[in-house]
């Protein structure tokens, strides 16, 4: 249990309204009944205190200085913001195929749709949109949080990760590898370009050494070599600094894969793609990257579970059971995986919003076919704010993350409990006064 500073001593009397935020810097202490904090378990009887759009504290039977506002609710649950981490929710749709890796969505986006609201209302605060195209390298996902009157304030973050659709076929694999080999010669290049400035930056000191050495010779000797320099077309300075050329914008998207600036998101369809996605991979070790696996009948990806398990792989799946091929079976993909040691992220079944509506509904029929409860809750929060990069910021309640905070009047993966409130960095967003 995380301990509460001295200072806040004394219980506060005042109770704060719902509507309330603490956008002004002001601190707010939220007690509810219980919280699902992801990383430290369930706590009971909890105080959440909020300031500038931040978690500041939390813990189990927290006192309170005297004089803080409080937000009294003993029969809320509190969770963290839903994550999606693989989406085009609200946006248009498309099977193109295209390599333009450094594409993202942002142009995309508009305020004023009418999902934005509704997504909130069911707990999502955050989203990792991919561009358009189902196959080759469409470009680069981004996060936005469902609110705002501008793209800016919707923003939470660029290139979050390379969404790369990975196939098992020979001309699949040489997108990748081509993308790479423009990479390795736009090296060369700069070791060419380098080794060339090199080579004139010592020539240049050699000469500036030479001159040094004239200024003992008498003057007419100075002059007539001004005279001879004067025929002579002036050389061009060297710059003090190397300024390597200037990969393209595509180049430049793989050489911030190599050197783990960026993530990808490699979307695979099969076991066999898997195993392909690691023969491929073999030559670009310093590539950090994620998995989309979207969930149909009679996929088989169990097939694979133990590798994944050995690489510690994160893999985005939709939360929904599956078959066994050729039979009535039914797999629990996602608890089979957790079983093996993949950490499992998950999105709605389908990406539309009808299936965000049933989202959580569908993670608590998943629970009660096998997958562990916290692994659950941590898919929709943790790991997918992981797959974001952004799980320093987002995914479970900890002290100094964004206060993303949805309160449910019981369990969230049960389908009587509704949210009451949504909390958007330290804001409530969704939510009634009493």
């Amino acid at each position: 249990m995380t301990m509460i500073p001295k200072a806040f001593g004394l219980i506060a009397l005042l109770v704060l309204p719902l509507h309330a935020s603490t956008s002004s810097g002001d601190l707010l202490a939220i007690r509810v009944g219980k919280a699902e904090t992801i990383s430290n378990g369930t706590l009971e009887h909890v105080v959440i205190l909020v300031e500038d759009g931040k978690i500041v504290i939390i813990g189990e039977d927290l006192p309170i200085e005297r004089g803080i506002p409080i937000l009294d609710r003993p029969d809320w649950i509190a969770m963290p913001g839903l994550v999606s981490a693989h989406t085009r929710v609200g946006l248009e749709r498309s099977r193109a195929s295209s390599f333009t890796p450094q594409v993202t969505p942002l142009r995309e986006i508009y305020p004023r749709r009418d999902e934005w609201m509704e997504l909130l209302e069911l707990g999502v605060t955050t989203l990792g949109v991919v561009p358009e195209g189902n196959s080759g390298v469409p470009g680069q996902a981004i996060a936005i949080r469902p609110h705002g009157d501008t793209v800016e304030e919707m923003l939470v973050k660029e290139g979050v990760y390379l969404k790369v659709n990975m196939q098992s076929s020979s001309s699949a694999k040489k997108i990748i590898r081509d993308a790479f080999a423009k990479v390795d010669k736009h090296d060369k290049a700069v070791e060419k370009e380098h080794a060339k400035w090199e080579k004139a930056k010592e020539k240049s000191k050699k000469k500036s050494s030479r001159r040094s050495k004239s200024k003992k010779d008498d003057e007419d000797k100075k002059e007539e070599e001004a005279k001879k320099d004067e025929k002579k077309p002036e050389a061009k300075a060297v710059s003090k600094t190397f300024v390597p050329p200037t990969p393209t914008p595509a180049v430049k998207t793989f050489i911030d894969l190599r050197e783990g600036r960026l993530n990808a998101m490699m979307s695979i369809r099969k076991a066999g793609d898997y195993l392909h996605l690691l023969d491929l991979m073999k030559a670009e070790e310093s590539v950090n990257y994620y998995l989309r696996v979207p969930l149909r009948t009679d996929i088989d990806l169990y097939e694979v579970a133990e590798e994944l398990g050995e690489h510690e792989a994160l893999v985005v799946l939709n939360a929904v059971i599956t078959l066994q091929a050729h039979s009535r079976r039914e797999r629990n993909i996602p608890a089979e995986l957790a079983r093996a040691g993949v950490s499992v992220a998950l999105t709605p079944e389908r990406d539309r919003l009808g299936s965000y509506e049933e989202w959580m509904n569908d993670v608590g029929h998943l629970v009660s076919r096998g997958l562990d409860r916290d692994t659950a809750l941590a898919a929709v929060t943790l790991q997918a704010a992981r797959a974001l990069g952004l799980d320093e910021r987002l995914g479970s309640l900890d002290a100094g993350k964004d206060a993303n905070i949805v309160f449910w009047n019981g369990d969230p993966l049960e389908p009587a409990s509704s949210i009451q409130a949504v909390m958007l960095e330290g804001n409530f967003v969704i939510g009634e006064v009493d």
